[in-house]
């Protein structure tokens, strides 16, 4: 008589290999990253959003209420393993991600709009990504008992969120605002190369975990695809909804969909010692939501481009 082996239990109790050592390198290329994209970023963008609340209302609900909320349906609907169930609400806890300002610049969005909601959204996150991660996650049962066998120390968590994202976001416009040439010469250099270290540490870490990525990946594909789809279908709708701009309802769409999955990997490893659905789930969106900003982002500077021929 053979033993059966529940692959569902496997997955949810698996634990992904990843030493001190690469915990810190995650840690430094995710504060390098946004002090790139903070370097950009000055105290006017805080004042242009003020001066059209709507806009900033729509964004931030947009990013921290509809997306968990959707992404709360869709696990109900779904019913995946707890484990990946609890990355997706980890993803969408998250705050928009830093290269979707360099997507709504290629898509024809608003640019200006997007760097401003990138600072803005950064400074809630403080806040939003511990409440939305305890929130939602409790709110469904399976993700709530993962919960409850975890230290997850509300302070820690907002402290380690502060030093990865607020104090970057604070040194860079302080850079920017001494100078601003400088600040412009280093953020040309920083994105592409941070964002391109990001990208090989994904890759090195994983190759590490090679067989467990290979043999479970298939659990994860299709679920990061339509989680990423509806975030972009969810942020340009209600954005329509509430009458803004088709640059707008690209930038929202953008804003909304491309989530920053280098946090919440980060998360992972430090709170959840690199739980294997939790991190398989969060590690593929760090890889594909850049494929699909892209792909989004360049259909619709075609679809501009062949608009503004035709006039």
């Amino acid at each position: 008589m053979f033993l059966k082996i529940n692959t569902n239990e496997v997955l949810d109790s698996l634990k992904i290999n990843f030493d001190t050592e690469e915990l810190w390198v995650l840690n430094i290329t995710l504060a390098i990253i946004m002090y790139g994209v903070s370097l950009g970023i000055s105290v006017d963008d805080f004042k242009r959003l003020f001066k059209n609340p709507k806009i900033v209302l729509v964004g931030i609900f947009s990013q921290f209420i509809l997306f968990p909320l959707i992404t709360f349906m869709l696990i109900n609907i779904i019913n995946p393993l707890p484990s990946i169930a609890l990355g997706m609400v980890m993803v969408a806890a998250c705050p928009g991600g830093n290269i979707s300002n360099f997507m709504t610049q290629l898509s024809g969005g608003n640019a200006a709009l997007s760097v401003s909601l990138t600072a803005f959204a950064t400074l809630v996150a403080v806040l939003m990504t511990p409440i939305n991660l305890a929130f939602w996650g409790n709110m469904y049962e399976p993700i709530a008992k993962i919960l409850r066998t975890v230290e997850l120390n509300p302070f820690e968590l907002v402290k380690l969120v502060t030093l990865i994202l607020g104090i970057p976001l604070m040194l860079g416009m302080l850079t920017r605002k001494v100078n601003s040439n400088f600040a412009n010469k280093l953020s040309k250099i920083l994105k592409p190369i941070s964002i391109i270290i990001f990208l090989i540490f994904i890759v090195i870490a994983f190759s590490q975990n090679l067989d467990i990525f290979m043999e479970y990946i298939h659990y994860v594909f299709f679920l990061v695809l339509l989680h990423n789809f509806s975030g972009y279908i969810g942020g340009f709708y209600f954005a329509k909804t509430m009458k803004l701009s088709y640059n707008d309802q690209k930038t929202l769409a953008l804003e909304t969909g491309i989530q920053n999955s280098g946090l919440g990997l980060l998360l992972v490893f430090t709170f959840f010692e690199g739980l294997g659905g939790m991190a398989l789930c969060v590690a593929f969106w760090g890889i594909w939501d850049i494929v699909s900003g892209l792909g989004l982002a360049y259909y619709w500077s075609k679809k501009t481009a062949k608009i503004s021929t035709q006039f």
